[in-house]
């Protein structure tokens, strides 16, 4: 007989033993795959590796603005660029700019530390670096699962972990199963690595479990919202990226504007609104609208085609937000451990060189007869001694000083780069979803409406992001408490979960007795996590829908 509240799928669900499991199929996961293939083939000593994704392929889900910083794919793959890596248009030209609602000016390069320059880097679209990376891996050996979502972590009896469980597929939304419906499948592995990407959702899970959370400072977050546009080939500057911050946020508002041209008339442009923002009626996504209307922008776009949309949180809490990087059986990589280097607005080259470390720690605990029931120490020993440490702890006080506003931030953190982080101190981080102000308390933002041409509505940009779930499936947006959303959210700050979200995804209607609920329409969620990172109860928990759904981005 099953166990009580085991279900009989569980039960029967199939097994696969590898020695190491990786979640996530980004920079890296994949990294680490490879890392771990090049050790086995070099030393004699196999060494099983699978790498489980839950976009429909490798890079569906994979979204970054981005500028590539190639040192740790020097180290993991010397001759990349004979091996034909998607990295074909370094920067040539970069600037730095202010915003003001009508105009702009550029800071001179001289005043720039060290950090915030670009020379020996490379736009890319970092989907399609992931699946070139992929190539490399499957060409050593590992296998690659994309379209299985991770769902559950699985654990020995010593509390170990063992390895992980996707999700079932073919469950209709009042959870009956469907035809078709096919148990998920358990992959065991002695060594289990978590590379989620930012919030995770099997990662939070093992914060509480294992307290890796436990004596550092809150993570805090951005909300990336990009697009791709192709742009009139007059208008095409092959190698030019803009960074610029000011309008269209307020002083109070950390955040930035990005801007990178690259192959085939490509250019992509975003912003990055951090979430501890205080207005509940700011809408990061109308804020990205907005943006595209100011001539820095508009006199690029004007005339060309909007090809792809997409958003994503990204971690900005640096180092002194970093967890506990081990546990037994496993390890945190790349963003699931939050390591993205906030003024230089990057974090794929610290990502794999993370995935790289616990690799060769994992490889070495393997080949010494471990079974995975251990802390792979070796990592935690190897990170802080690595330049990826050494480059976030020079950071470390830039993102938290914006808290006295733009004009402070920007001296205290230009302080802290030229000095390398000199400074005697660490600052800290406040959660992000306690920040919000009641609405009585906060001023209506007027947004102008959409033209269709420079500015879009949700709708219309989920539609681009090819984003698709099973319609009949349990909807992966839970709440914890049903009466939340009208009783606290709309009634203190006139639910902020409408405006916060970029795809459209919450909705206050009136209920068929005239009061007003909401509504919940996850076919849209493009998988950017903000919902459960912003909202100011922490009702929202979001869980992996059934593997292969949300966005399917095509070379962001």
């Amino acid at each position: 007989m099953p166990c009580e509240g085991v279900s009989q799928a569980v039960m029967t669900r199939e097994a696969m033993e590898y020695d190491v499991v990786i979640v996530g199929g980004g920079p890296a996961g994949l990294a680490a795959a490879i890392r771990l293939r090049q050790l086995s083939q070099a030393q004699g000593h196999e060494v099983s590796v699978t790498v489980i994704e839950k976009g429909s392929e490798i890079g569906a889900h994979i979204l970054s603005g981005a500028i590539f910083e190639p040192r740790a794919l020097d180290e993991l793959i010397p001759d990349w660029s004979e091996k034909g890596a998607p990295l074909k248009t370094p920067v040539r030209d970069e600037e730095f700019r202010v915003l003001s609602a009508r105009g702009s000016f550029k800071l001179p390069g001289a005043l720039l530390p060290a950090q915030m320059h670009n020379r020996g880097n490379f736009i890319v679209s970092l989907g399609s670096l992931c699946r070139w990376l992929a190539q490399q891996a499957e060409e050593l050996g590992v296998e690659i699962y994309p379209g299985f979502a991770a769902a559950e972590v699985l654990y020995h009896e010593d509390g170990s972990v063992k390895g992980i469980a996707t999700g079932d597929m073919g469950i209709a939304r009042d959870g009956a199963e469907k035809p078709g419906f096919t148990p998920g499948i358990e992959l065991h592995g002695k060594y289990t690595l978590f590379a989620e990407g930012c919030h995770g959702s099997l990662t939070k899970g093992l914060f509480e479990r294992f307290k890796l959370r436990h004596g550092v400072q809150p993570q805090t977050y951005g909300l990336g919202i990009k697009e791709l546009w192709q742009v009139e080939p007059a208008k095409h500057r092959p190698g030019y990226m803009q960074h610029s911050f000011g309008w269209p946020l307020d002083r109070k508002t950390y955040g930035g504007s990005f801007c990178y041209h690259f192959e085939e008339n490509l250019v992509s442009v975003g912003l990055v609104v951090a979430l501890d923002y205080e207005n509940p009626y700011l809408s990061p996504f109308d804020e990205f609208q907005r943006m595209k209307s100011h001539p820095r922008f508009r006199e690029t776009l004007a005339g060309g085609q909007r090809i792809a949309y997409g958003a994503r949180a990204l971690n900005e809490g640096g180092l002194q937000a970093i967890p506990k990087l081990v546990f037994p059986g496993g390890a945190l990589i790349g963003c699931a451990a939050g390591l993205l280097n906030v003024p230089k607005n990057k974090g794929s080259h610290t990502a794999m060189k993370s995935g790289m470390l616990a690799a060769e720690a994992a490889f070495e605990a393997l080949r010494g007869g471990g079974e995975g029931r251990d802390e792979l120490t070796g990592y935690v020993k190897t990170f802080r001694k690595s330049w990826v440490h050494r480059e976030l702890r020079q950071v470390r006080n830039c993102r938290p000083a914006f808290r006295w506003g733009l004009l402070g931030g920007t001296l205290i953190s230009g302080f802290e780069l030229w000095t390398r982080g000199l400074a005697p101190w660490t600052m800290g981080h406040h959660p992000d979803h306690t920040r919000l102000r009641p609405s009585k308390a906060s001023r209506k933002i007027d947004y102008p409406k959409p033209d269709g041409v420079l500015s879009f509505d949700k709708l219309s940009s989920v539609y681009i992001s090819n984003t698709n779930h099973e319609e009949d499936q349990p909807v992966h947006l839970r709440l914890k408490d049903a009466a939340v959303p009208i009783r606290t959210n709309l009634a203190i700050y006139d639910a902020p979960e409408q405006r916060y979200c970029p795809a459209g995804v919450y909705e206050i209607v009136e209920a068929e007795d005239g009061s007003p609920r909401l509504q919940i329409n996850a076919q849209n969620c493009i998988h950017c996590k903000t919902c459960d990172i912003k909202d100011p109860t922490q009702n929202i928990d979001w869980v992996v829908p059934e593997g292969g759904g949300g966005p399917n981005y095509p070379n962001m």
